[in-house]
């Protein structure tokens, strides 16, 4: 459906003094273009300057059928005929014109860029340039972004490449050369659009759009039809099936004495090249590297069928005004036209004399408008703001949605709570219906439409008919009367009728009596009318939405109009239209205020597009104290509030980025949700916005909603911190008695607001938190857990916040122990590996700086090594060999040997990497036994058993033994003989038999040597100053052993 408006989008018309009655019409580059209506005279005149005068006015070679301008070389086309031939030619340079500049040049294609008599001094002068063709051309369109050339042909596209050469500083020539052709099978257009690669073609009830891509050199087919020139690329060589194939595709195909029709079709994408249509290419350019890398993607095929329920005969049935609308936006905008990228958006449109059609072919393909118009539709044109559509008697302003669907490809917070913009599936509407008489033709450039109109007079035949007629019937009246007289009745015999029915008047006498005039000519007109600025037409558009909010402010007319402002302004600003940095400011308060507006629509609606009441209040840039007064201001006579308005408090409340309110501003917000919606107090007097809130209405809606039995773990929660805010210790207990710790941690995974506000590094704690750390410090630890657990918090964030919670107290070390004991708990409680190896660093990094430093530490951790090592996976118990280096009697301050087993036991346990710890060691010397044990268990985990064996023996041999009964197992075991015994061996005879902790691990480790080796393996180890008795008996339980075996 077309929602129909009284708007005023056009500001001023103006009339063309034209001398001669106008054929043909087209206008671009700030001119318009008019061809006399014998077809051989074409006028340019100036659409920027008032009364539009004329620029120049030139001939042309023949009579012109089609005339087009391109803005990029700025230069017409046009088809002419002569002497029974049609002919494409350019006409560049035309300006020169201007100047009486009578010199005209007249050349063949290529004539100057192959190097032809074009030398000398440059000249200025006009140039037609003639365009050879295979085939008669049939209709031609230009790129709006190269200036290339589409021509279409009965069986065939051809595509001529815009060249331009500098001659001097102000003077350059154009030429073009035809690059390519594209041998159509099964298909005559009748229309045809270029643009950006796209080629869109039509014919009577068929449209298709393909695009032309670049492709690797590796389709052999490609590469023939590149080679094969023109005119030696038979018919043969094709498809010699098309025809066949299209003819179920066929909109129109006769069989004997009936049509069958066929039925209405659309393929999108890559559905298209099931079309039936298919096409060939053939490179024709010069460059031979570019030759048959060019391929064609199918992107579009709409084809329809005749509706008799339109009001249009069959023959009246057939599409028109094909046009493919490319659209940039401000970040794509170059300084010329000719310097422009790829745009954001590529739009198609096509028409049906009652129905027209939008589609947006980047990215996805998809049908974006119907327009469905009140009357039969002469000829469309499609612009970035508006569709203009002429009728017989109107000339007809709709809306586009061509911002709509750039939007969203520009943006990709449109569409979340942060940013929105009407759908472009919302119902288009016509602004404004303006009558005409006769209206033939329209285009279109800038910010100006041209009309062209011409009121028939009947003609001379038809005026001569009707003047008879009235003769006949008054000689039939005289005649009857006479007879009626006499007393005859006509109708009693025939000879009396068959009287009456001859007219006894010759036809000179009749014709003598015509009063026609002598001069039967066309009246005609050709109107320029100016549109008005968008924020002119913004202000109207948002004027005429007031009535209908006035008579109902829940109407649906209301935001549909405000819609379409936004969207006018939304496509003002994408685009820029060359606007000065003063109107851009008043177009974004304009956009802002806009904004305004949609939200007051949809913060009154109860529908599912409430929601969108808050990013269009966010984007508005209004603070939420604005956006309460406005509504309190739409509600002053209501106790009820929209679900819009309370979604976008909710939101804006709940969020920590917006502004705190005041205290009579957030006493107003506690009255709305206690109306709206009594539930969520808790959450909103948690609100970091509501910090000025005054705690005794606060606690008084609390106990309101305690008494209606809607009490919770997060009620009784709040009511406590209010509690501590008024400094009411004792009904701050009563509160918090009434759960256990566990509930409460639920209760602040509901709320985190009860113990931070804020996010990122600006995190700061409420009063409650403080307390808690003061008072309770294992909860305040097991809330935060559960926060980061149940994604309400980030690890940085809860850094942040016990930094933050901390500064204030006896601790100034970068790691307080609050801050340590929620990393231990959280390595508890995570499943999480990346943060499970983030957590194992930071504690290792910790206990090292405190074993080195050894500050002493005024607060107690919350959590023991033993706890830790039975609580959590991560920390292992101590090898026995760690407890003979560091016992638990180990002569340091208690607090540091808590920091050293936790630290051992991370390097005991199976989780912790070494290498991400190694270049801290480097502070850890090893000059005591606790540092000793931190180096010899890196190196271990890291393999390095042999280093590990002779720092042992050099600085703690006591522990050898117990060292390698637990490390050299498996493939480690070999490290006994091979390392261990000749060490042991060695410092023993330099020591002497005096150290019995060396003889005593000799010992040991003969004993595991006899068992793992046989006697002559354990005899080729035995030294050869050794003493026979100490290693005899060793080797006899060897020798036993082995016979055993």
């Amino acid at each position: 459906m077309v929602h129909v408006y009284n708007c005023h989008p056009f500001a001023s018309q103006q009339i063309v003094a034209a001398e001669q009655e106008p054929g043909l019409v087209c206008c671009g580059g700030g001119a318009l273009f008019v061809v006399s209506a014998g077809g051989c005279k074409i006028e340019a005149y100036d659409l920027q300057r008032e009364g539009c005068p004329l620029i120049c006015r030139f001939g042309s070679m023949g009579s012109v059928h089609s005339i087009r301008h391109s803005a990029v070389g700025d230069y017409l086309v046009t088809i002419e005929e002569k002497n029974r031939a049609t002919y494409l030619r350019a006409y560049t340079n035309w300006r020169y014109q201007a100047a009486e500049k009578t010199r005209v040049g007249v050349r063949l294609l290529g004539h100057f860029l192959r190097g032809s008599s074009f030398c000398g001094a440059p000249k200025e002068q006009m140039e037609i340039i003639e365009i050879p063709l295979f085939e008669p051309p049939l209709c031609v369109a230009c790129c709006m972004l190269t200036g290339d050339l589409l021509v279409g042909c009965a069986k065939s596209l051809v595509v001529f490449s815009l060249k331009r050469q500098t001659l001097s500083e102000q003077l350059f020539v154009l030429d073009f050369e035809r690059v390519l052709i594209l041998h159509l099978q099964g298909w005559s257009p009748s229309q045809v659009a270029f643009c950006g690669g796209y080629v869109a073609l039509q014919s009577e009830l068929e449209v298709l759009v393909v695009k032309l891509t670049q492709q690797q050199k590796n389709s052999q087919s490609a590469g023939e039809h590149a080679l094969l020139p023109e005119d030696i690329m038979t018919e043969a060589g094709l498809d010699e099936d098309a025809e066949m194939k299209k003819d179920d595709f066929s909109p129109l195909y006769e069989q004997e004495d009936f049509f069958v029709f066929p039925k209405h079709q659309e393929m999108l994408g890559s559905e298209a090249q099931d079309c039936g249509v298919s096409i060939v290419l053939e490179w024709t350019g010069i460059e031979a590297e570019c030759r048959g890398d060019m391929n064609v993607v199918y992107v579009l095929y709409r084809r329809f069928a005749p509706d008799f329920f339109e009001g249009c005969s069959v023959e009246e049935t057939h599409l028109q005004s094909l046009q493919l609308h490319p659209l940039y936006t401000d970040k794509e905008e170059e300084t010329t036209i000719s310097k422009r990228g790829e745009p954001t958006c590529m739009f198609v449109f096509f028409s049906l004399p009652n129905t027209g059609y939008m589609y947006s072919l980047k990215n996805s393909v998809e049908l974006v408008s119907t327009y469905q118009y009140p009357e039969k539709a002469l000829q469309s044109v499609l612009t970035d703001r508006f569709l203009y559509v002429i009728t017989r008697n109107a000339l007809q302003c709709f809306t586009v949605r061509c911002s709509a669907v750039a939007a969203r490809v520009d943006d990709p917070y449109i569409d979340t709570t942060m940013k929105a913009c009407p759908p472009f599936t919302m119902e288009v509407c016509a602004l404004r219906i303006q009558l005409f008489i006769g209206l033939k033709l329209l285009c279109h450039d800038g910010n100006h439409i041209v009309l062209l109109t011409a009121a028939d007079v009947d003609s001379r035949e038809d005026i001569d008919r009707s003047n008879r007629k009235n003769i006949e019937s008054r000689e039939h009246r005289t005649l009857t009367g006479i007879l009626v007289a006499v007393g005859l009745e006509p109708s009693s015999t025939a000879t009396l009728e068959n009287l009456l029915s001859r007219s006894f008047l010759s036809r000179k006498t009749s014709m003598s009596k015509s009063t026609e005039p002598a001069d039967s000519a066309h009246g005609w007109n050709l109107y320029v009318i100016s549109s008005v600025s968008t924020l002119q037409l913004y202000r109207e558009i948002v004027e005429y939405s007031r009535r209908y909010e006035q008579a109902s402010p829940l109407s649906q007319s209301c935001v549909h109009l405000l819609s379409e402002a936004h969207l006018l302004l939304r496509a003002a600003l994408l685009t820029r239209q060359s606007c000065e940095p003063d109107e851009r400011a008043q177009l974004q308060d304009a956009f802002q205020e806009s904004c305004a507006h949609l939200g007051d629509c949809f913060s009154r609606f109860d529908k599912k597009d409430c929601h969108l009441a808050l990013p269009y209040y966010k984007m508005s840039g209004l603070s939420v104290t604005d956006v309460i007064q406005r509504n309190m201001a739409m509600y002053s006579f209501s106790s009820q509030y929209g679900k819009g308005f309370i979604f976008f408090l909710k939101h804006s409340l709940y969020e920590e980025t917006v502004e705190e309110l005041s205290e009579d501003m957030a006493t107003k917000v506690l009255e709305i949700f206690s109306v709206a919606e009594p539930a969520q107090i808790p959450h909103v007097v948690s609100s970091p916005s509501m910090l000025r809130a005054d705690p005794n209405i606060a606690m008084t809606h609390l106990r309101q909603l305690e008494g209606s039995g809607s009490s919770s773990i997060t009620l009784s929660l709040c009511m406590a911190s209010l509690a501590l805010r008024n400094g009411d210790l004792h009904s701050y207990r009563q509160h918090m008695d009434l759960h256990s710790e566990m509930l409460q941690v639920y209760g602040f995974i509901e709320e985190p607001k009860l113990l931070l506000h804020g996010r990122g590094k600006s995190l700061m704690p409420t009063v409650l938190s403080r307390h808690l750390r003061d008072t309770q410090e294992g909860l305040l630890v097991a809330a935060v857990v559960a926060l980061h657990e149940n994604s309400k918090i980030r690890l940085e964030e809860a850094d942040c916040f016990f930094q933050e919670l901390c500064c204030d107290g006896a601790e100034v070390q970068s790691s307080p122990q609050l801050l340590v004991d929620f990393w231990e708990a959280l390595l508890v409680a995570s499943t999480h590996d990346s943060i499970i190896q983030e957590l194992l660093f930071r504690l290792a990094s910790v206990y090292i700086d405190r074993i080195t430093h050894r500050d002493h530490n005024t607060v107690k951790a919350l959590k023991t090594a033993e706890d830790l090592i039975n609580s959590c996976s991560h920390y292992g118990m101590l090898y026995p060999w760690v407890s003979i280096l560091t016992p638990v009697q180990f002569n340091i301050t208690d607090d540091h040997q808590e920091d050293l087993h936790k630290l051992q036991s991370l390097l005991c346990g199976p989780s912790l990497e070494v290498l991400s710890i190694l270049p801290l060691l480097e502070q850890l010397s090893d000059t005591d036994n606790s540092g000793l044990s931190v180096h010899v268990l890196c190196a271990t985990k890291l393999g390095q058993h042999e280093s590990s064996i002779d720092r042992l023996l050099e600085r703690c041999p006591q522990a050898i033994i117990s060292y390698a009964n637990h490390e050299l197992q498996n493939d480690k075991l070999c490290l006994w003989w091979q390392k261990l015994f000749p060490e042991l061996c060695e410092r023993t005879r330099m020591t002497g038999n005096d150290n019995t902790i060396l003889l005593s691990a000799l010992k040991e480790t003969l004993l595991v040597v006899s068992v793992e080796l046989n006697p002559l393996e354990f005899l080729d180890l035995l030294p050869d100053d050794g003493t026979a008795h100490f290693f005899l008996p060793h080797l006899l339980e060897c020798s036993q052993r082995n016979l055993m075996t």
